[in-house]
């Protein structure tokens, strides 16, 4: 089977989630060409695994402070040009396309009649699942932004809905451990307003990772510049993480027992969700500002979560490939009775998550 892969790579989330995808591919009897957009070429790192991977402007949102820009990012993208790139990918010969939440892929598939698969967190929120700062802008880009002819939408729970657990990508041979460090990833957030909160908690350590230039020592603060290595050998160290409210990090952390802080990019209905979905579920907590109080009573509070997800990665990778498919309801009861929950607090034993009936 050949397959066309489209990644949005605003966020680093989804690639995460390519990352484990293309794990099993490269396994498989599969041909995969990767597709990434949303960023600068020369702004993707550790990015070998992929082959020849290709690169498009597609369409993303510019952020400043915390915030969605909407002016800014109406006159960043560049509309033309994405329709044009549209118009010209050739996807002739390949007999799937699936892509996470990429547009370009996502709409030159639905013109060339070449079936898909949408695979992401986004694709959730067609579901009925905990949801703030919702409008009617907001659930129309979610249905039209990128779509797909099966959607396989991704979450923390299933809420009596036909949908997946997360997509985990974590590297075994790593030891898991609760080190006194405090891995910090605020992208959307200004650096120096990050670095100010953390000097107000000069009793903890951190590790913030962010576009430095190099490795360097601030008080009680260590920048490391992106890495997927360092930060994956960080983020099994630590003992809690300090992050915006995407789905990928959060999920990541959950797997690992660690706990979170997330304060979710303000504008954008995905994040304020998570944040909401965290709190309902008992999983994490949120800041809806870079607040130090609320950091140093996050920083106090011992309790973490404990999840365990099966790898779904492998599972979609197995079921794609099949001659026969089951249902995606079939799917998602399979992965949700293989995955377990404990909630923060002295819980003593873990909750099965059932699949829905």
């Amino acid at each position: 089977m050949k397959i066309f892969y489209g990644v949005q790579g605003t966020g680093n989330g989804h690639i995460s989630r390519a990352r484990a995808m293309n794990h099993h591919l490269r396994n498989s009897a599969a041909s995969t060409q990767f597709l990434f957009s949303g960023r600068e070429p020369g702004d993707f790192f550790d990015m070998d695994e992929f082959g020849d991977w290709r690169c498009l402007p597609g369409l993303t949102f510019a952020t400043a402070n915390g915030r969605i820009q909407p002016l800014k990012t109406f006159r960043d993208n560049q509309l033309l040009r994405f329709w044009r790139d549209v118009r010209e990918l050739d996807l002739s010969g390949y007999d799937l396309v699936i892509h996470d939440f990429e547009p370009v892929t996502a709409w030159a598939a639905r013109r060339q009649g070449i079936p898909t698969i949408g695979i992401g967190h986004q694709y959730a929120f067609s579901s009925a699942i905990p949801t703030e700062g919702d409008s009617l802008m907001s659930r129309a880009l979610i249905r039209h932004f990128a779509p797909a002819d099966v959607h396989l939408g991704l979450h923390w729970h299933h809420f009596g809905q036909t949908i997946l657990p997360p997509i985990v990508h974590l590297d075994e041979s790593i030891p898991v451990q609760r080190e006194e460090v405090i891995l910090v990833y605020l992208g959307f957030e200004a650096p120096e307003a990050v670095l100010q909160l953390l000097h107000q908690c000069p009793d903890t350590r951190f590790v913030y990772y962010g576009k430095f230039a190099g490795p360097s020592e601030e008080g009680n603060v260590s920048l490391r510049p992106l890495s997927v290595e360092g930060f994956r050998k960080d983020l099994h160290r630590c003992r809690g993480v300090v992050c915006n409210a995407g789905f990928e990090l959060v999920s990541e952390a959950l797997q690992l027992g660690k706990k979170v802080l997330v304060k979710p990019l303000q504008g954008q209905m995905e994040q304020l969700s998570n944040a909401a979905a965290l709190e309902e579920l008992d999983l994490g907590c949120r800041m809806n500002r870079l607040d130090a109080a609320r950091l140093q009573e996050w920083l106090e509070d011992r309790r973490h979560p404990l999840c365990h997800y099966p790898d779904v990665a492998a599972a979609i990778v197995k079921w794609i490939l099949s001659e026969q498919r089951s249902s995606v309801e079939d799917l998602s009861s399979q992965l949700w009775q293989a995955s377990r929950l404990q909630r923060r607090g002295p819980a003593t034993a873990i909750e099965a998550m059932p699949g829905y009936s």
